[in-house]
């Protein structure tokens, strides 16, 4: 049949990839998640355990039919079902025939007799099957031979979102009951969902993940109502222009700009597989840099492969064009939960996103409730799970920002900021338009900016800086930086996390939280450094600064959570450009504190800092 996406033309390609990873292996179970018209699951259907899934009950029922086609013998029903078929000349005036011909309606989908001829099949399957007749496997093989018999006569031209006014040669040949083609080989075993992806990712245990979402704006519910209505049998209330059923149940988001890249970011976080392979042509709403992203934020990076496939695209008469059309199949191997990472998108100044891994090393492994009394871009607190989170700034507008990771919905946070970059024509560069902004953003009462403006306007500002003046109105100056793939798939996973979890925001100095904080909880510190100067420890932007007084509150806050058995954790710079730190040094020294170095780190201006942590604990 005629199928939007059909990968029948890769499946060498995917066979290669999964061969060159050596997982062509009969014990283990492929998932195929959007498995359409089959294709890939029967191809192969010998290598695995499969379970299928798809949006549409025709698509399962389809695919099912091929892949168990092979065991179809008809013994009770005791003749072959396909010469009956085709030598019998019976029509019904059923639901096809008064709602898809000519016979009872405007509509030109079959003429007359072949709509009369697809009720009479579908009839008789249904009899076969009701009485027994025929097994389930048998039962699925015939209604897919049905699918197959019926796109041959259709007047479409390729789906059915619409019939053509005028009749197609095939269109008014008489019906044949076709066998529908399938790998002749004998499948292993077979487990069957028709669901939402995203609403079973996290049941299906598997070992492969195969993925092959839609990519366009077509609703394969809209384009497919026809093979719906045919399997369920259902005889629904129906459009009186299309003769489409209610395809609401069936509209996928997959099928939408930015609500396809929030799905992927859940599926991979969600997945039980090791494996992760995906199908996704280059028209696709998703770029191959933001899969790639989301891939490595999950997988191991070293596995990553993307692989450049050209192939000839179907088209109709409709949508001839001349633009080059190419897959890209791409494979990862999954991080183990705990060495995933989430990454602020904003690009704060002694960001932790590069030393998380070392960190978590040393994070205890029980503990009441987590606080990150520095919370800046919440690398370090964004990343703990299944603790109560605590974070504080003393910057109410970086406060806000983090808040709003939680507050929001990822697609009206992202949908509200390509709306404020669409109507400033905010560009990489374009120093004018991001003037404008910026303006704009000032205009407002301090009490009434939104936190969502800001990050825009950050994030085209001179490297992402976060930086305002005496009077709290942000003056960074314009940069070359701007929202990509790469800071989307940052703030799609990182906000997800924070909505998943436990977290509450506060906004003063961290000595206010002394009270709140108990024995049992760890307190982490990373404040800003006394051997280097940042935007937000310089005491001119009204706030704060940092200075050798502001140290030795800290170090005494510290001692006073010592005393109370609160464990903590400082991330401090010991040394940098030859300077030497020598009172945390003494401090450390004179209350037996552990130090850890983590080793020079690039900072976002790719200036490098001799980082170390300081503990009350030994881990």
């Amino acid at each position: 049949m005629r199928y939007l996406g059909n990968k029948t033309s890769i499946l060498l390609d995917i066979e290669n990839i999964l061969a060159e990873k050596h997982l062509l292996h009969k014990k283990m179970v492929f998932f195929d998640a959007f498995c359409g018209s089959g294709a890939v699951a029967d191809y192969l259907k010998k290598n695995y355990h499969l379970i299928i899934n798809d949006n549409l009950c025709w698509s399962t029922v389809y695919t099912r039919g091929r892949i168990e086609a092979i065991n179809c013998s008809f013994k009770k029903l005791g003749f072959d079902p396909f010469e009956y078929l085709n030598t019998k000349e019976t029509i019904r005036h059923g639901f096809f025939y008064k709602n898809y011909s000519p016979a009872e309606s405007n509509r030109m989908y079959f003429s007359s007799f072949n709509a009369g001829r697809i009720d009479f099949f579908r009839w008789k399957i249904e009899s076969w099957y009701s009485n027994k007749k025929i097994t389930k496997d048998e039962y699925n093989y015939l209604l897919a031979s049905l699918i197959e018999s019926v796109s041959a006569v259709s007047n479409t031209a390729g789906v059915y979102g619409a019939f053509l006014k005028k009749w197609d040669s095939r269109a008014i040949k008489p019906i044949k009951f076709l066998k529908v083609e399938y790998a002749h080989k004998i499948p292993n075993k077979l487990m069957v969902y028709n669901d939402k992806i995203e609403d079973i990712i996290d049941k299906v245990d598997c070992d492969i993940l195969y993925l092959d979402p839609p990519y366009t704006q077509n609703q394969y519910g809209t384009q497919y109502h026809l093979l719906e209505t045919l399997i369920l049998n259902d005889n629904p209330t129906i459009s009186k222009i299309t003769g489409s059923r209610k395809t609401a149940p069936f509209r996928s988001a997959w099928s939408q700009d930015i609500k396809s890249h929030i799905l992927l970011d859940l599926v991979l976080a969600k997945t039980k597989a090791k494996y992760i392979l995906m199908s996704y042509n280059n028209d696709g709403f998703m770029s191959k840099e933001y899969i790639e992203s989301v891939m490595k934020r999950y997988g191991k990076a070293e596995t990553f492969l993307c692989r450049k496939i050209n192939y000839k695209k179907y088209q109709n008469w409709k949508s001839k064009n001349t633009n080059p059309h190419f897959e890209y199949l791409f494979f990862i191997e999954k991080k183990e939960k705990q060495d995933i990472v989430y990454e602020s998108p904003l690009n704060y100044i002694g960001s932790k996103a590069k030393v998380i891994h070392k960190i978590k090393e040393y994070i205890p492994h029980s503990y009441s409730k987590f606080f990150d009394v520095f919370g800046g871009g919440f690398n370090v607190g964004g990343n703990i799970e299944g603790v109560p989170v605590v974070y504080n700034d003393i910057n109410p507008f970086v406060t806000g920002i983090i808040e709003s990771f939680k507050k929001y919905t990822t697609y009206s946070y992202v949908q509200f900021m390509k709306t404020a970059i669409k109507k400033f024509n905010l560009s990489k560069g374009n120093q004018t338009a991001y003037r404008q902004i910026r303006a704009y953003y000032n205009s407002f009462p301090i009490e009434k900016r939104d936190p969502r403006l800001l990050l825009t306007v950050i994030l085209y500002g001179y490297l992402q800086q976060i930086r305002f003046n005496g009077n709290h109105d942000f003056n960074n100056p314009a940069g070359v930086r701007w929202f990509n793939d790469r800071v989307l798939e940052k703030m799609i996973s990182f906000c997800r996390h924070l909505q998943e979890n436990d977290c509450s925001f506060f906004s003063g100095s961290y000595t206010a939280l002394f009270s709140k904080i108990q024995e049992g909880d760890l307190v982490y510190l990373d404040p800003p450094y006394m051997l280097t100067n940042g935007s937000y420890n310089d005491g001119k932007r009204g706030f704060l600064g940092w200075d050798k007084k502001q140290e030795q509150e800290m170090f005494h806050f510290i001692d006073d959570l010592d005393k109370r058995n609160v464990k903590f954790m400082l991330s401090y710079v010991a040394s940098h450009h030859g300077k030497i730190n020598y009172d945390l040094l003494h401090w450390v020294e004179d209350n037996d504190y552990h130090l850890v170095p983590l080793g020079a780190i690039n900072g976002i201006s790719g200036q490098k800092r001799n980082e170390i942590i300081v503990m009350n604990y030994a881990k």
